[in-house]
């Protein structure tokens, strides 16, 4: 299915297109900040992390660019094949041989110099599937069974495979795009409702069914119960926001990352700049998620047609997910998950990820009504 012959191509949200590149450029910044004590002291060399974050920076930009002038439209006809290929990868990820372990989770299959990461790829190939899927299903989606029930058939199919490496926040973050998807799409509010409600049990039982997820979560309601053990991520965490003032202690000039904090080049970069940058540097990057969110609802919004409409909205709340949560994470306002912050977190496959969802986003926005 092509788009629409009476749509005329324009220029793409150059809002949102700086908006990201300068999260992005920020992003290099900040991630040789948080990593240069670490990768000094475990890999020799300081521009260790600094290199391949740039490297991977560079991929995703290219890919961003490629999909902002590729019509999503174009797409269609293989994405059933892509959604087939990574849910296979799901599921080698977790053959002991194929599947790379790390802290305990199998999340990778390593490809020469390369460390894929198949739940990223999910997310994308997901978002797209249902997209495709709901635009033909049209008004048919407003029925439980005929409409409803196969995405959540599908949703909990992709929801276990990513459980199991575990990744319980990647799983929820898929599962929550596909939700507003569905919710765009016309599903009726009650049958969501229902499912928003059985969500829940399924949740907790997610939560508690493991010993160290079980352990984040009471350390998210309590963490000075234990400050040196479950606790101490966040506990970390605060300190680190709670140094950098208003204007911050200055880029490099962080203690945190000095093996207080874990993973502070990772999921808890956050903290990191609100120490270094302070609460202002917090708010532009606050804001900088309020503007993408704007400009992506925006496009879905004055979408040409019902499946760039369903996939916009679907990539901004991937996007601007993540992002919520990952703050919330490190803010303490919500357990501990590892799911990095989108254009900031050092990570190569949900870097490239992000950057594609952008691409196709702003692809939509050229052919979007003003």
């Amino acid at each position: 299915m092509q788009r629409r012959t009476n749509v005329t191509r324009g220029k793409p949200d150059y809002i949102l297109f700086f908006t990201v590149l300068t999260l992005l450029a920020l992003g290099i910044v900040m991630v040789f900040s948080a990593s240069f004590v670490r990768a000094e002291r475990f890999y020799g060399s300081r521009y260790y992390f600094l290199v391949r974050q740039v490297i991977w920076a560079a991929i995703g930009v290219t890919m961003m660019m490629f999909f902002m002038n590729f019509d999503c439209w174009r797409l269609r006809p293989v994405i059933p094949y892509l959604y087939g290929l990574s849910l296979l990868l799901l599921v080698l990820v977790l053959i002991p041989g194929i599947g790379k372990m790390a802290n305990e989770a199998r999340r990778w299959i390593k490809l020469g110099p390369i460390n894929l990461q198949p739940a990223e790829l999910s997310k994308l190939t997901t978002l797209l599937f249902m997209a495709d899927s709901l635009a033909r299903k049209k008004e048919r989606v407003r029925g439980f069974w005929s409409g409803l029930f196969p995405y959540l058939v599908l949703l909990g199919l992709t929801f276990a495979l990513i459980l199991a490496e575990p990744d319980l926040g990647t799983a929820v973050a898929v599962a929550a795009s596909a939700g507003v998807m569905v919710f765009v799409a016309g599903a009726n509010m009650w049958h969501l409702a229902l499912v928003g409600a059985g969500a829940v049990p399924v949740l907790i039982w997610a939560i508690m069914s493991s010993e160290y997820r079980r352990e984040r979560f009471f350390a998210f309601l309590d963490p000075w119960k234990d400050p040196m053990g479950s606790g101490f991520q966040i506990i970390q965490a605060l300190y680190a926001l709670g140094s950098g003032h208003l204007f911050g202690t200055g880029v490099a000039y962080s203690r945190q990352k000095y093996f207080y904090l874990p993973e502070p080049h990772t999921d808890f970069i956050f903290a990191i700049i609100g120490e270094e940058l302070g609460f202002i540097g917090s708010f532009v990057v606050l804001f900088s998620f309020f503007v993408i969110a704007w400009r992506g609802y925006r496009t879905a919004l004055a979408a040409p047609d019902r499946f760039s409409c369903i996939l916009a909205a679907g990539t901004t709340s991937l996007v601007v997910g993540q992002a919520i949560v990952n703050i919330g994470v490190v803010t303490g306002c919500l357990p501990i998950t590892g799911i990095p912050l989108p254009f900031l977190s050092y990570g190569g496959s949900s870097l490239v990820v992000s950057l594609v969802c952008v691409g196709i986003l702003l692809n939509i926005s050229r052919y979007a009504g003003r």
